[in-house]
């Protein structure tokens, strides 16, 4: 099982860097889609294996399916893939409420994460709100579920510390995003910059979830 987890890993890590560094940007193509999902769907696969909750191995699993929609035309694919990744935030709320501590009371740092995150979703919907067109639905609905599952993350004991890093890596990676698709902003004006912020976040955010939940016994 050792073995084949760390094949997997490796074959993780390859495939996201290879995505990250070559093909981000580059026109729609199988090769990039299977590149794209063969980065998180080894993740989902190691989670299973490794007896995790199943709301970790399913919505890493959904993630991954939304990766291959999105790595086709967003003018096409957007919606369906916005729509599976939503299936995914929610899961992983179920999954964090689950793991959390009823006794345990939230601390300062936690309290201050979860407020800045709510003040962060409001601002990235107005910023986004003339632009959004027919989308406007879809997206608010969207941002809501992923600050709500950040938001969820902070309730988690601290020694899944690793689990509201990554959260709030993913919600900046689709904040990063949204910029780009429907205001054409780009980080310092560069195309390149904005692709690698965007796709690293959400890999490295998607592996720290998984981490903090594979570094404990189940």
């Amino acid at each position: 099982m050792e073995d084949l987890n760390t094949l997997l890993t490796g074959l993780s890590v390859l495939a996201a860097l290879i995505y990250g560094l070559g093909l981000t940007g580059r026109p729609p193509s199988m090769v990039r889609t299977i590149v794209k999902v063969a980065a998180v769907g080894p993740i989902a696969i190691i989670a299973f294996l490794s007896g995790t909750p199943w709301l970790l191995a399913a919505g890493l699993l959904l993630c991954a399916a939304g990766d291959a929609f999105l790595a086709g035309d967003p003018k096409r694919w957007l919606p369906a893939g916005l729509g599976v990744f939503l299936l995914g935030h929610i899961l992983y709320i179920f999954l964090f409420q689950e793991m959390r501590d009823p006794a345990l009371e939230m601390t300062a740092p936690q309290i201050a994460g979860a407020v800045a995150v709510g003040v962060a979703a409001l601002a990235m919907l107005a910023w986004l709100w003339t632009a959004l067109g027919p989308m406007r639905a879809a997206v608010t609905l969207y941002v809501i579920a992923i600050a709500v599952m950040v938001g969820s993350s902070f309730l988690l004991p601290l020694v899944y510390w690793p689990a509201m890093a990554g959260a709030a890596a993913f919600m900046a990676s689709d904040a990063i995003l949204a910029g780009a698709l429907f205001r054409e902003a780009k980080l310092f004006g560069s195309q390149r910059l904005t692709g690698w912020a965007v796709w690293f976040l959400y890999y490295g955010g998607q592996l720290a979830i998984a981490w903090a939940f594979l570094r404990q016994p189940f």
